[in-house]
Formats: structure tokens, C-alpha cells, sequence
């Protein structure tokens, strides 16, 4: 297995230099967070203050979108703007710049900005018991099953969601980082990237594949299922936020808000098809149903104990290959906000 020194070289090759500004190398010989700020204890205001604002991210307007099309009530505090921002890496440096207040995210965002040194914690969970991801192999591929990836170049990026499905992967397929040879790239370059050649596999979103696979099929591309799950579908936000009553109070309304609208998206899959895939990501009504099919029932659990498992399962797979510190994930949770989100949906979407 390489070198601490080198897992070091790789993440910093993979953060770039934002991951320098925020103090990596000192944060690789630390086992947990600065802990600068202490979260806050304080009970939830019932009432979020006039005049409180929150910057929310919405990739691809989706947020805005689902709460259009559910008609569901405006919220309770202004939204100074929406974000347009998803991935991991860049959601911690607009959280590091103060650019951005609440985010959602899979479970491996908040692990990579523990390791940073940056106060963070999740505010909302909701599980999902499906595949998010498949493995897209580049094209004239002839890679037919994970057990295939041995000595192959795989896409990794350390800080989202397809980071921890490949790792996952590749340790049900009984196969050590050793095995195989991991690129550092972020998830909006894994499809250049097979394009191109320079990477044999790269996890795909669902809703990114069909695109992808149109495009590349006749040319030997194809995808690559297994059943493993990316558990975890998250709101979070910074201890530095949380801490501030106002802006607390503001998260807890808009989390019953987020699962409704997930729940509407859910219910409503022919609505949202026309709406958000066809008419904004161009895709053809077919292909948005082969996404849609593919679909998470959203699940908000009104206890956390699962969700904190799998997340401590995933830093502690990521700590077996160097990539962090191990350290104890029920650091990374505000209670405070926990069964919020199971209060706000019927029985049925609760676990």
C-alpha cells in the first residue's frame, strides 16, 4: 500500500489549492476536526426571527423546482440565494467562504471536511436502499465485472459519494487498493475522462449514464451494476451556522420542506420526467423513465442509529486506506434536528 506521505500527494492532487489554504498537510497529522468552535447545545427557537436568511444549495435547481411543483408553503425566512452547487469538494470551500449555509449532500462530505479541519454537522438523513450509482466503462472496454478492475485505472474522487461506492465495491469484490490504480478526479470530470481513455471505469450517477451510454455504446461503452448502496442522502451545514439561533431555526423549517419535496418528486415521477429531465437536462422522455424507475422511495428515519453506523463504516473503510484519520462519526450529527424530517412525511416514508 502506498506511503502515508503519498495519500497525502493524492488528496492533495485531488482538493487542489483550496485543500492547501484550509491547512491539509497539518490536518493529515491530526485525528480529528480543529474544533475552533464548539457546536451548540441550545434548544431549537420555535420560531425562525424575521428578517433570518439562508444561502441553500440547489443543484440544478432542483430544490426550487420540486418546491414549485409541490405548491408547497413559503418558507419561513428569505433564501438570499440559491447555490447552484453539488459536489462534495466545492460544497466545503463555499462553506469555507461563507458563501453558502445549507447543502445536500451524500455521506462522505461531511468525513472530508472533518479531516480538513472544518466544523461541520448533519441536520437531516434520508435513506436510501437502491443503487444511485453504476460503473461506465470507457469505450472498446471489455471489463464485464468488478472482479475485472484488478490492475485497471479507475476514477476516485475521496470527497463525494462515488468515492465510497467504489471503495465498497471493490472490497465486496475482494480487491486492495493495491490491486488496483485509482485516478484522482472530481465527479465533473469522470465523463471526460472516459471519454478520453484516461480513466477504464468511472462511477455514474443513474440520471448521468443514459447520456453517456447513448453516446458511447455503439462504441463498446457499457455499464457495470452491482448492488451496492450509497445509504445516505443528507442536509448539512457548518457548526458556525448552527450556532447562530436565527439561521438554526431557519434549517429546522426548511428540512420538512426538503423531505416533502422529495416525497412529491417520488409520487410524481411522469410530472417531474417532463419538468425537470426533459425540459431541463435535455433528455429524451425515455431516458428520464429509465431514471425515474431507478428511483429511491425517500426514507427520514426518525432515529439517527443506522445512518451513524453506515457513516462509521465509510470513515472507517476510508482510514483503512489512508485517505483519513479514524475518528468517531457521532461528532459529525446535531441531534438537535434529529426526527425533524420523519415528523414532516406520513408513515409510510419513515423507516
Amino acid at each position: 500500500m502506498p506511503s502515508s506521505y503519498d495519500r497525502r500527494l493524492f488528496l492533495a492532487s485531488l482538493l487542489g489549492a483550496a485543500a492547501g489554504v484550509a491547512g491539509l498537510s497539518g490536518c493529515a497529522e491530526s485525528s480529528a476536526a480543529t474544533g475552533d468552535e464548539g457546536a451548540s447545545a441550545a434548544p431549537l427557537a420555535a420560531k425562525v426571527p424575521a428578517g433570518t436568511s439562508l444561502k441553500v444549495a440547489s443543484y440544478q435547481n432542483v430544490q426550487q423546482l420540486q418546491f414549485k411543483l409541490a405548491k408547497l408553503p413559503g418558507l419561513p425566512f428569505t433564501v438570499s440565494s440559491w447555490v447552484n452547487i453539488g459536489a462534495g469538494p466545492d460544497v466545503i470551500n463555499a462553506f469555507r467562504s461563507k458563501s453558502l449555509d445549507l447543502a445536500n449532500n451524500a455521506g462522505i462530505p461531511p468525513i472530508q471536511a472533518h479531516y480538513q479541519g472544518f466544523d461541520a454537522k448533519i441536520v437531516a438523513i434520508d435513506l436510501t436502499r437502491k443503487p444511485n450509482y453504476l460503473f461506465a466503462t470507457k469505450p472498446g472496454s471489455d471489463i464485464r465485472t468488478v472482479e475485472d478492475f484488478r490492475g485497471r485505472k479507475l476514477a476516485f474522487s475521496q470527497g463525494q459519494a462515488q468515492g465510497v461506492v467504489l471503495l465498497r465495491a471493490l472490497k465486496k469484490a475482494g480487491l486492495t487498493y493495491d490491486d488496483v490504480k485509482l485516478v484522482p478526479l472530481t465527479s465533473n470530470q469522470f465523463l471526460t475522462a472516459l471519454q478520453s481513455g484516461q480513466v477504464d471505469i468511472a462511477p455514474l450517477a443513474n440520471q448521468q449514464a443514459p447520456a453517456y451510454l447513448k453516446q458511447y455504446g455503439h462504441k463498446g461503452a457499457h455499464a457495470i451494476t452491482t448492488d451496492v448502496v450509497d445509504l445516505l442522502n443528507l442536509l448539512w451545514a457548518p457548526v458556525s451556522v448552527l450556532n447562530d439561533r436565527a439561521k438554526a431555526a431557519a434549517v429546522a423549517a426548511y428540512i420538512p420542506q426538503w423531505a416533502q419535496g422529495q416525497v412529491w418528486q417520488f409520487e410524481n415521477p411522469d410530472v417531474w420526467n417532463e419538468e425537470f429531465y426533459v425540459k431541463t437536462q435535455n433528455l429524451t422522455l425515455d431516458q428520464a423513465r429509465s431514471i425515474t424507475a431507478l428511483a429511491n422511495k425517500p426514507l427520514f428515519p426518525p432515529s439517527w442509529d443506522e445512518a451513524i453506523a453506515w457513516e462509521q463504516e465509510t470513515a472507517d473503510l476510508l482510514a483503512q486506506g489512508g485517505f483519513v484519520k479514524k475518528f468517531d462519526v457521532s461528532s459529525l450529527f446535531d441531534h438537535r434536528f434529529e426526527g425533524i424530517a420523519a415528523k414532516s412525511v406520513t408513515a409510510e416514508y419513515r423507516k
